[in-house]
């Protein structure tokens, strides 16, 4: 690697259940390349996520600077998290849009889309084009969306 790609920062994209951060894969491994303590990281991340519940997956964007300092933005659970959760689905169908296993209403929809609306690149975004967006996903899980 040549000296400009390495003087600048690094980001890496993690999806990490609250709380239970350890030096284990995917974490250290993706960490320790970059030459940043994974411990460090892992106590910091389990005391920022201890008011979410224990195991929700939480995608980090984590920020590696040339320093070996870090530092990083958490986000809100991905839809399918929250729709497989309301529905009690283990999975998606192997044929999307041809078959559906569970049912959800319109009112569950728009729950998620706000609490969608909170994240950063989706705050210029009308509730209206999240709740699209909900349903797209909802489909390809084999959930059929009802009003």
């Amino acid at each position: 690697m040549s000296k400009a790609s390495k003087a600048r920062a690094q980001v890496v994209r993690l999806l990490i259940p609250a709380g239970k951060a350890a030096p284990t894969p995917p974490v250290g491994p993706a960490l320790g390349a970059r030459g940043v303590k994974s411990m460090d990281f892992c106590k910091e991340f389990n005391a920022r996520t201890a008011g979410v519940e224990p195991g929700v997956p939480v995608p980090t964007l984590i920020t590696v600077q040339p320093d070996r300092t870090f530092s990083f933005i958490t986000k809100t659970p991905p839809v399918s998290y929250f729709l497989k959760q309301t529905t009690g689905i283990e999975k998606g169908v192997g044929k999307p849009g041809h078959e559906f296993q569970a049912t959800i209403s319109l009112k569950h929809v728009f729950e998620i889309s706000k609490i969608k609306a909170t994240d950063d690149q989706m705050k210029h975004l009308p509730l209206e084009s999240i709740a699209r967006m909900v349903v797209g996903s909802a489909r390809s899980l084999g959930i059929q969306v009802v009003p």
